[in-house]
């Protein structure tokens, strides 16, 4: 299998192999933009097997969303076909709208608010801004 390099874009290298998906799921990319390529489980020297997403003619993702899926990836934008800045992600520190609270107790459950969740630290846990309920991610 072949995919080109891009020109213009971004690369999303290092994914755990089989959260490609999930991450092209929550980013808020512009479709007709250009081209999406979604490659799952490459051979790494790294990491065994990896995922890679290749977005053409965008140069933008939400990282706080790529943090929280898949913190080891790795953002590499692409400018006229050569490596203008190659960043790694960290669990962000607030998220909003992406994990949803699970207790039924919650105001979320019952109210139209937001789903504010912090990043306690040392743990890798998030807790509801409105009831302390903890999850691990936001598949929980």
């Amino acid at each position: 299998m072949e995919v080109k390099n891009i020109q213009n874009g971004i690369v999303i290298d290092h994914i755990h192999a089989g959260f490609g998906l999930k991450i092209l799921e929550h980013l808020d990319i512009d479709k007709g933009l250009g081209s999406v390529a979604l490659l799952m489980n490459v051979p790494s020297e790294k990491y065994g097997r990896k995922d890679l997403i290749k977005l053409e003619n965008t140069q933008s993702v939400d990282i706080n969303i790529l943090g929280l899926i898949d913190h080891q990836a790795t953002v590499i934008y692409i400018k006229d076909g050569v490596i203008a800045q190659k960043t790694t992600v960290d669990l962000p520190k607030k998220v909003t709208n992406v994990i949803k609270c699970k207790n039924p107790r919650c105001v979320t459950s019952v109210e139209p608010v937001p789903h504010i969740f912090h990043l306690v630290e040392g743990s890798g846990k998030y807790r509801c801004e409105y009831c302390d309920n903890a999850v691990k991610s936001f598949d929980e």
